[in-house]
């Protein structure tokens, strides 16, 4: 831990990682209160300054626009009961009331201590757990990696128990997409032709960028033409100078310390993000609140406790990147898709320097974009004047700019395009991006462990069975995959 801390400072103490970090904090604030832009595009939107700078400096980079861009997305929440990021949904429940009460100053205050509550906790727990995770994930063998990125797609499944086949054929069909290229053992082709025009490995980082991109501005596009301008939201007025005291905000350090621990945990787990986090936080303090009946009509445990999580959400979210090469959310699986494009070893391997220029920049962006945000704000509130006509069209030119700096190669841009569309008809149909991101990143990752453990147990599946670390993270699979299951066929027989 304190390795780690001490390694962070000294990363930040050059003027070039203070001005990266400080600037992906503002552009993350910015994109998170733009309404549409979610964290992963944001992430996108950040990319064509990354490609300038070295991995260590665009990991802290990246890292420092994804934390300010849940915190940002609190803000048109409460102003406007308009999130800008789904993260920061639960924030209007109680945000808005509070600010049509003339209180928007106070409002945004809890807002942003919660915010670097939450992600300063989840900043200390990935400088806690990173390090000890990565030394047991040393003494993995190939088939307990293969039989960890196992357990990562059936907690994903289980977290979106009602869509289990649709979650399941998602990330099938990711696993088939990496499949594409040349065989990690034979070198022969596979799904692909060999040849000028032949796109014999597909780039993970174009393909992310279409899903979450261009497929997010064809969805939102199309929510635009449903939703009437007539239900514009109306601003609250002027957000007045006062915030809330140390006292008040001491009052409430239960349920920010709480909800942000369970912002930790809830990132951790693959696939789930700082939404899920946020949702579950509230759920929960309605469940311990002595007066459950008051959240929802503005009151501030109801601010706090959702941005807390989503922000330490992201905190958790990079422990299982940095220490098993397994992305916690979708704008994670961007910058690891990024720092696999740049060849850095991801997982158990990453060089120490990736995790302390991480912590360095989450421990300085949670307590710079308290500042930022704060100057800021009302300027912000004039976001929601922009018509999404106008923001869409140049989120796919950065979308563009982002995937033909990757190579400097059309096809890169054609592949975007094309996971663009298809991901916007995946989400219309009620299938996971999650899991066929998952899928996308981790599938060659998985099969070369798979079929290494093949080949040392000589072929012989009953010897890979021998190994109890093995068998223990396969049977917490099943069991895994089998709780919805068993779950549906119980309430159908009590039915």
């Amino acid at each position: 831990m304190f390795t780690v801390f001490f390694s962070g400072l000294s990363f930040l103490m050059t003027p070039a990682a203070l001005l990266a970090v400080t600037g992906g904090t503002m552009l993350g604030i910015i994109f998170g209160a733009m309404p549409g832009v979610n964290a992963s595009m944001a992430v996108v939107l950040a990319l064509p300054a990354a490609y300038t700078m070295d991995s260590v400096m665009a990991m802290a980079f990246l890292s420092s626009v994804y934390c300010a861009a849940i915190t940002g997305g609190g803000i048109t929440a409460i102003l406007f009961r308009v999130p800008g990021t789904p993260a920061s949904a639960p924030t209007t429940l109680d945000g808005y009331p509070m600010a049509r009460r003339g209180q928007a100053g106070r409002a945004l205050g809890y807002s942003l201590a919660a915010s670097a509550m939450g992600g300063i906790i989840g900043a200390v727990a990935m400088a806690l757990l990173c390090p000890s995770l990565s030394m047991v994930a040393l003494m993995f063998g190939p088939s307990e990696m293969a039989a960890m990125y196992f357990l990562s797609f059936s907690i994903l499944a289980c977290l979106d128990h009602k869509n289990i086949i649709k979650t399941l054929a998602a990330g099938v069909t990711g696993l088939l997409i990496a499949c594409v290229g040349r065989d990690l053992m034979t070198g022969n082709l596979r799904f692909a032709w060999d040849g000028p025009t032949s796109v014999s490995e597909p780039e993970v980082l174009p393909i992310l960028i279409g899903l979450f991109a261009v497929g997010g501005v064809l969805a939102q596009t199309g929510k635009e033409r449903k939703e009437s301008r007539k239900s514009r939201p109306e601003s609250n007025g002027s957000l007045g100078k006062v915030f809330p005291s140390v006292k008040k905000l001491w009052q409430l350090r239960l349920p920010m310390a709480r909800s942000s621990l369970i912002g930790v945990l809830v990132g951790i787990l693959p696939g789930a993000g700082a939404t899920s986090a946020s949702f579950l936080s509230y759920a929960i303090e309605k469940k311990l609140s002595p007066y459950p009946e008051k959240l929802g009509t503005g009151i501030p445990e109801g601010i706090v406790v959702s941005e807390a999580a989503n922000n330490g959400a992201v905190g958790g979210s990079v422990i299982p990147l940095l220490s098993l090469g397994i992305p916690g959310g979708n704008a994670v699986a961007l910058i690891m898709a990024f720092l696999m494009a740049r060849d850095a070893q991801i997982g158990p391997g990453l060089h120490p320097e990736y995790l302390a220029g991480a912590f360095g920049a989450m421990l300085f962006s949670n307590l710079v974009m308290v500042i930022i945000a704060a100057l800021v704000a009302k300027s912000l509130v004039r976001l929601l004047l922009v018509p999404y006509q106008v923001v869409g069209p140049v989120i796919v030119v950065m979308a563009f700019v982002s995937a033909y700096g990757l190579n400097h190669n059309m096809m890169d841009v054609v592949l975007m395009m094309g996971a663009g569309f298809a991901g916007c008809v995946m989400v219309s149909r009620g299938y996971s991006l999650s899991a066929l991101v998952l899928g996308l990143v981790l599938g060659r990752m998985w099969e070369r462990n798979l079929r290494y453990a093949y080949t040392v147990a000589g072929g012989n599946p009953e010897r890979i069975m021998t190994r109890p670390l093995t068998v223990m993270l396969l049977a917490v699979s099943i069991v895994i995959l089998l709780y919805p299951v068993a779950k549906l066929f119980a309430s159908g027989k009590k039915d």
